[in-house]
């Protein structure tokens, strides 16, 4: 076993441990394929997996409107009779959206964020009662803080 299945294997754990099952499934699916002898499909995964796991989760979202669920009329009301919780959404949505975008870059350009971000969950989960959320608003909230920090450190 090398360093990058033990590094996986730590991964694994840690995103166990953390209760995050997106972290353990993505770490353990790696460390399967190279203990398969399978490590040659990974640069073709690393193309594609990102904007495959977009749509899939694009997909995701817009189902309600497609089997239903949710229709025209409601999404109107949500903001004319929703009021404030109804703009809330929208923002939130936004800048979900905005941070989830940077976390993409950050992750892209630094893939060690990762541990940082997993440790951080676990953290968060075990000691204050949080939830494991998605990696990439995640990272787009440490990209953030990263670009507050930088700003900070050269007095504006």
């Amino acid at each position: 076993m090398g360093q990058p299945d033990l590094v996986l294997l730590a991964i694994l754990g840690l995103g166990a441990l953390g209760r995050n099952p997106l972290v353990t499934a993505a770490a353990g699916i790696l460390l399967l394929l190279r203990l398969l002898g399978l490590a040659s499909l990974l640069p073709a995964l690393e193309q594609h997996a990102m904007s495959l796991g977009l749509v899939l989760l694009i997909v995701a979202v817009l189902i309600p409107f497609a089997d239903g669920q949710v229709t025209l009329q409601q999404t109107v009301q949500s903001f004319t009779r929703g009021g404030l919780a109804g703009y809330a959404g929208l923002v939130a949505g936004f800048v979900a959206a905005v941070l989830g975008a940077r976390g993409i870059v950050l992750l892209e350009q630094n893939p060690h964020v990762i541990i940082g971000l997993i440790f951080g969950t676990l953290v968060g989960v075990a000691f204050f009662q949080g939830i494991p959320v998605g990696p990439l608003t995640a990272a787009g909230f440490a990209a953030v803080l990263m670009e507050l920090l930088s700003l900070l450190r050269r007095g504006f």
